[in-house]
């Protein structure tokens, strides 16, 4: 049965996994170890067992050269691209603002503004970046994506602990304060940023906070049924909802990334306990191996005979 290929919630393959992902279409398939209990799942990668292939990132340049043999093979994908520009400490090591802005207008002129989706995700309310910086924020980016895109995702920053952790580290090391976001005020906000977002043709989304989907603002699916039935329409599909979390949209999905493993350092993120863990980990990747990263008890071993005995269906 074709499959949603996530490349990754979990990491940004595109930024720093290319060359093992370009590696693995060529194989044909790939290794996904489940990070709660190591159990290993085989996924086809073929082109004919892959319906669209789902790409999260926020620098996309090391996968662009290869496009084009992604095109050859027949394989379908879209982008969704993060821009935020945020400073440090929040954003250790993102790549420059100006510079994703113009690579984002070169991938959108390659594909199409519909299968490159601009996420404001997470807004993150802070002493550095109140709500008139991300008003300021917003307007900046999205005049400069007008024409680009027709779609912007956002979401307000969830304080999970490692990146309660995070944040007050930053609180005691470079005196910004982080708040919750006021959930009587974010209607206003968001409102505002609908606006915006609108005056340059794009539509505002809610990723996983139904209570925002207000006037001008709609629900958003990250795995797009009707994107991916528009990148497949030879097939009539049935895409089942398979939400990660609660308010998510999204439909099923296999996801191929590995947590801990994103080098952009982001003060934030939910994936990553921290950039020093992030580079001890892509020290020990290998883009030859069939797995993005092996967990320890996993080095060595021969990952054939393990989905041999081991294996169930992903979630």
């Amino acid at each position: 049965m074709p499959r949603i290929i996530s490349c990754s919630r979990r990491t940004d393959i595109p930024a720093f996994y290319s060359r093992w992902l370009i590696n693995r279409l060529r194989a044909g398939y790939c290794h996904v170890i489940n990070p709660y209990n190591n159990r290993v799942v085989e996924v086809s990668l073929r082109p004919e067992d892959c319906l669209t292939l789902v790409f999260w990132t926020r620098h996309p340049a090391p996968l662009v050269p290869h496009l084009d043999e992604l095109d050859a093979r027949g394989y379908r994908y879209y982008f969704h691209y993060t821009l935020l520009g945020y400073e440090p400490p929040i954003h250790s090591h993102n790549p420059a603002l100006e510079a994703g802005i113009t690579t984002f207008q070169r991938l959108s002129d390659r594909l199409s503004p519909d299968r490159v989706r601009w996420r404001y995700d997470p807004i993150v309310l802070s002493s550095a970046t109140p709500r008139d910086y991300h008003l300021r924020q917003f307007e900046r980016i999205t005049s400069r994506l007008d024409g680009y895109t027709r779609h912007c995702t956002f979401s307000f920053t969830s304080f999970y602990g490692k990146t309660t952790r995070n944040l007050a580290h930053i609180t005691r090391t470079a005196g910004i304060t982080f708040s919750a976001p006021d959930l009587a005020q974010q209607p206003a906000l968001v409102g505002e940023l609908a606006a915006i977002a609108a005056a340059h043709g794009m539509t505002l989304n809610t990723c996983c906070d139904d209570l925002l989907a207000i006037d001008g603002v709609q629900k958003n699916r990250c795995v797009d049924p009707a994107l991916v039935q528009a990148l497949v329409p030879d097939q009539s599909l049935d895409l089942k909802p398979q939400p990660t979390r609660k308010d998510c949209g999204c439909v099923a999905s296999v996801d191929i990334g590995a947590y801990d493993t994103c080098l952009f350092g982001c003060a934030y993120c939910y994936a990553t306990n921290s950039r020093m863990i992030a580079l001890k980990n892509h020290t020990a990747h290998d883009p030859e191996d069939s797995v993005l990263w092996r967990p320890k008890p996993l080095i060595g071993a021969d990952l054939r005979e393990i989905v041999a005995t081991v294996s169930v269906p992903q979630k």
